[in-house]
């Protein structure tokens, strides 16, 4: 059994770029758990949905370039929940920075 069916060098560098993608996707893992250790609780700190949603948009784009149903359809649902959490925290930064104001929190 070959572990790569490549028989191309696209077949190579797609490999790679799969690679790459999934590097980032599991990489976000190993922020939250270092995150979580430093904080000794647990925490999700806002760089893990930095690297899911640019690791989902990898694979998704790796996906649709082997054409490949599952890959794409296990990516896509993820991609919209990592957006809307970074849009959330994005609201949730606006609106404490309005509160804090030009002199600082408001008592």
């Amino acid at each position: 059994m070959r572990l790569l069916l490549v028989d191309s060098w696209w077949g190579v560098w797609l490999a790679l770029f799969g690679l790459l993608a999934q590097g980032i996707f599991m990489a976000r893992m190993l922020v939250q758990w270092v995150a979580s250790e430093r904080a000794r609780a647990s925490v999700v700190p806002v760089s893990f949905w930095w690297l899911s949603l640019a690791g989902s948009v990898l694979l998704l784009a790796y996906g649709a370039l082997r054409e490949d149903v599952v890959i794409i359809s296990a990516q896509l649902f993820g991609f919209i929940v990592y957006g809307r959490n970074l849009w959330l925290i994005r609201g949730t930064r606006r609106i404490e920075h309005s509160a804090a104001g030009p002199r600082g929190p408001r008592a």
